[in-house]
């Protein structure tokens, strides 16, 4: 498991304290609703990829999102940032 934390200015934890109940839960949920969306992703990039080649899948979630990562079908968001920045440059 891995753990993040984040600063906020007084003004920005006020604010939050006004549009919340639970700074914590807000963005807690928040967090893992992002990566339950992105799971969905990967998963279905690794299905097509997968029957295209019939390939075998990965069983459950996790180990299906570390088969796309270690086929190369997907990458890291600041990997694919920096590789268009690269091509942009050119």
């Amino acid at each position: 498991m891995t753990t993040f934390s984040i600063k906020l200015s007084t003004t920005e934890a006020k604010a939050m304290e006004f549009a919340v109940p639970s700074t914590h839960d807000w963005i807690d949920h928040s967090a893992k609703n992002r990566a339950r969306i992105a799971i969905d992703e990967i998963c279905g990039i690794l299905m097509i990829h997968c029957n295209e080649n019939e390939i075998q899948m990965a069983v459950g979630k996790d180990a299906q999102v570390l088969q796309a990562f270690d086929l190369g079908i997907v990458d890291t968001a600041i990997n694919r940032q920096t590789a268009a920045e690269q091509i942009s440059e050119e």
